[in-house]
């Protein structure tokens, strides 16, 4: 690292590959010192402008798709998403960019103002727009893109208000991260003022799209992507060997004492000056997309730098926070919390994970419901899993995306049943209805009816098996009031658990 950089701590494993399971209360520590650190965020400020909707038809006019609108979202993008991701993760952030005179503008404004995490210092420019992108998407998929954007250097006096509010910004944090987007807002003079603040000890991140990776001098950390080390590089970057070969490249073209490539379902890889490239995997997540993983990787190794971490525990946080914010629809962010519930999961066996509480049900369904996933609920004892079950449950999963299942606890079967049930307790029934593939969730419940359950859960699909009649199941007005469908399974003759009861009482 270059002489006089802020000390970002050795790796602790110069070769191989990680673990893919972090120390748990490692990560614990991390996250409560990142809560409240302070980072600014400076760079491209951009809104981004999200329309969503149904195609169902060709246009009589041209042959192009025809979207039914339905709903609409607004958010920050770049340095701004940058700033949303660390306010997410507990940090604060202080944001220094550029916006134009319009509605864009405005809504910058706004949204700064709903973030409590996040103090903004916008440069106004009368002569250029707010840099807006503007999605259409239908069924998770993005069917258009329209940007409005000005990519000239700010220059003479907004240059200097720039540059000013640096000055004043590493006073007070712990780390810079620099999102270069090529918009026009990180001009030399806005680096220099950034590398500056390295004599404060503050650390410098840098995120860019540019090809020149000298023209950010000695900063800390560069972080492109796999696809951005190979335009700055002119190498291909698809395997281990290839990512090492242009990350030596890209050293020698820089001044940086360390580059961070990230890789997607790959994981990342890091390069210090003086040591071992490091390849950091963790499985790879039910990616769903991947648009601003790259922001939130980039506000979780900032905010893990800023609070002390060592460089390799940052890039821990760093991949398991990108990990979990692929698997959310649009340009998202991860709390601690959804952290550490990633982390506990990856330590359990996989059957185990599916196994949770009505908290972590909600947080499921929310992702699953971010997809256009079909969600399914049912409940029951299953005290004594049986074939009939088996189909039933088979069934249910086949008529949605998703199936949870809500088991009731001892105590519940005990007042449903009577003493003496039931015959296995709530983990070992858990267990066995979790290692089924057309099950994708349990989640217990104690009161004597699963009512508050669905409530929670609002799934578009409530089934019960056979014997019941659709007016008679407990929850069927909530769903339909929301729109929901109510389905009862086909019943399979001669398979109960009582019938499984009584032939073992009577062969004893």
């Amino acid at each position: 690292m270059p002489s006089g950089a802020p000390s970002l701590g050795r790796t602790s494993n110069a070769t191989g590959n990680l673990n893919p399971r972090m120390d748990l209360l490692a990560l614990q520590n991390t996250l409560s010192a990142m809560a409240g650190a302070r980072l600014a965020a400076v760079g491209d400020v951009m809104v981004d402008h999200f329309v969503y909707g149904a195609v169902t038809r060709v246009s009589a006019e041209a042959p192009v798709q025809v979207l039914a609108r339905s709903s609409e979202t607004v958010m920050l993008g770049a340095a701004g998403n940058v700033a949303r991701n660390v306010a997410a993760l507990g940090g604060r952030a202080f944001l220094i960019g550029v916006v134009g005179v319009d509605e864009a503008a405005r809504e910058a404004e706004s949204l700064i103002a709903c973030e409590p995490g996040i103090d903004g210092d916008l440069a106004v420019d009368p002569g250029r727009p707010t840099t807006t992108k503007t999605r259409f998407v239908s069924a998770g998929q993005q069917l258009l893109r329209v940007d409005r954007e000005d990519v000239r250097p700010v220059q003479g006096a907004l240059e200097a208000q720039l540059t000013h509010a640096i000055g004043e910004a590493s006073r007070s944090v712990g780390a810079i991260l620099l999102s270069d987007y090529g918009k026009g807002a990180v001009t030399p003079a806005v680096i220099e003022a950034c590398l500056a603040a390295r004599a404060r000890g503050v650390v410098v991140i840098v995120d860019s799209k540019a090809r020149g990776l000298a023209r950010y001098g000695a900063a800390d950390l560069i972080k492109p992507n796999a696809a951005e080390l190979a335009y700055a590089t002119d190498m291909p970057t698809h395997s281990d060997a290839e990512v090492e070969a242009a990350l030596a490249v890209a050293l020698d073209l820089s001044q940086c004492g360390a580059m961070l490539v990230t890789r997607a379902a790959l994981g990342m890889s890091l390069a210090v000056r003086g040591e071992v490239v490091r390849h950091f995997r963790r499985p790879p997540p039910e990616v769903f997309d991947t648009a601003g993983a790259g922001d939130t990787a980039l506000a979780a190794v900032g905010l893990a730098l800023a609070s002390g971490a060592p460089l390799d525990q940052a890039v821990e946080v760093a991949l398991l926070a990108s990990s979990v914010v692929v698997e959310k629809a649009g340009v998202a962010t991860v709390s601690p919390d959804e952290l550490l519930e990633a982390e506990l999961a990856a330590h359990r066996a996989p059957t185990e994970a599916k196994i949770t509480t009505a908290q972590g049900m909600v947080r499921a369904v929310d992702r699953w419901r971010e997809r256009g996933l079909k969600v399914g609920f049912t409940n029951g004892c299953f005290d004594i899993l049986h074939p009939g079950h088996v189909a039933y449950l088979s069934q249910a999963r086949s008529w949605c995306d998703r199936l949870i299942v809500g088991l009731n606890s001892d105590d519940s079967v005990r007042r449903a049943k009577g003493e003496g049930r039931p015959v296995n307790g709530l983990e070992a029934r858990a267990l066995v209805l979790a290692s089924l593939a057309c099950v994708d969730l349990v989640t217990p419940f104690d009161q004597d009816t699963p009512y508050d359950l669905i409530a929670a859960a609002r799934p578009d699909l409530l089934v019960k098996g056979g014997d019941y009649q659709a007016d008679s199941i407990v929850g069927a007005d909530l769903v339909r009031g929301w729109g929901g469908e109510v389905r009862i399974a086909a019943f399979v003759e001669g398979q109960s658990t009582t019938a499984t009861l009584q032939r073992v009482e009577s062969a004893s």
